[in-house]
């Protein structure tokens, strides 16, 4: 499908709205610098730790934003998202904040920390469909019958607006920043952080960066079109397999580049996370680094931004990861 240049009604206005909202609900994160990222890259890398976020990643800002602007007449006929983790637990989160009936669908085998996690904040779950997208589909019909309000996670500008605030903290904690580097599921993170720079750091670059195995969002955004792709990566935070119009506007204007990495390249980033920066990162959460290490020419000398998104790493993934950095075994 042809993607219409539309304007989003979401501005750097909104984000400053957010930021006053938000105020006291989310945590302001820290950055932090690691020589064992800078030997590695090349870079000079600074992280922003959205792993430390209320329930581990960034999805709580966008969530709590948009459930926050909601009338109560709004918020009495409850709310319905559609995630495979992160978005969920924000939107559950953000439900419990408000007092907000809320149900969650989920594919049929979830990561169990985030499962856990959706469910600790008292939502109920519905698990159906092998991939996001068939989750998406079932949300969307149980909204449509049941009245309730349907929380994407990407064409929503009341959650770009409050992801963005995580982008205005980065620049205001980090500086003259040559380069910010952001992980693209459906496209929140890197519409906002794109929209934040153009406003208040023209000079720095935004570059997203995808899963080879969940390519839709950056196929979508080369061609200019909205595009279904295989949906394939292990980082589940990456696995989306359409592109959605409003974060493909945002990002069109605002992106200077899009790239992939493998997912053997994530893990390894997410290796570098544990043993470099003493960090936990989740996939989606390791992917911009990935992105820095993969192309070493183009990040060497230069002050680059990334943020960890999430730490909601399963226990799979994080032996999949202190595998590497054990490597073989000794004869």
């Amino acid at each position: 499908m042809k993607l219409v240049e539309t304007r989003p009604d979401v501005t750097i206005a909104d984000v400053l709205a957010a930021q006053s909202r938000l105020d006291g609900t989310v945590v302001r994160t820290p950055v932090g610098e690691y020589p064992d990222l800078t030997r590695a890259t090349g870079a000079d890398v600074v992280v922003k730790h959205e792993n430390q976020q209320r329930t581990g990643a960034f999805k709580a800002r966008g969530a709590s934003n948009l459930l926050l602007g909601m009338t109560a007449a709004e918020r009495a006929r409850g709310v319905v998202a559609y995630s495979t983790g992160n978005h969920a637990q924000g939107v559950a989160y953000a439900a419990r904040l408000t007092g907000t009936a809320c149900t969650i669908v989920m594919p049929d085998d979830p990561n169990p920390v985030k499962l856990r996690a959706v469910l600790d904040q008292g939502a109920d779950v519905l698990l159906q469909g092998a991939t996001f997208d068939e989750a998406r589909e079932r949300a969307t019909a149980l909204a449509e019958a049941s009245g309730a309000r349907l929380v994407g996670a990407a064409n929503e500008p009341a959650i770009i607006a409050g992801v963005g605030t995580l982008y205005l903290e980065m620049f205001q904690q980090a500086p003259g920043l040559d380069v910010l580097v952001v992980p693209v599921g459906g496209g929140s993170g890197a519409s906002a952080a794109g929209l934040v720079a153009a406003a208040v750091a023209p000079g720095t670059e935004v570059i997203a960066v995808q899963s080879a195995a969940s390519p839709a969002a950056h196929d979508s955004w080369h061609s200019g079109a909205l595009v279904e792709r295989a949906n394939a990566t292990r980082a589940e935070g990456l696995a989306v397999g359409c592109g959605f119009e409003v974060t493909q506007g945002l990002m069109r204007r605002h992106l200077t580049d899009f790239v992939l990495v493998t997912d053997e390249q994530i893990t390894l980033a997410q290796e570098l996370y544990l043993t470099g920066a003493h960090t936990v990162a989740e996939g989606a959460g390791a992917a911009a680094l990935a992105a820095v290490l993969a192309d070493p020419d183009r990040f060497a000398g230069r002050r680059v931004g990334i943020v960890c998104t999430g730490g909601n790493a399963s226990a799979e993934e994080l032996r999949r990861a202190l595998a590497r950095a054990e490597g073989p075994a000794p004869d």
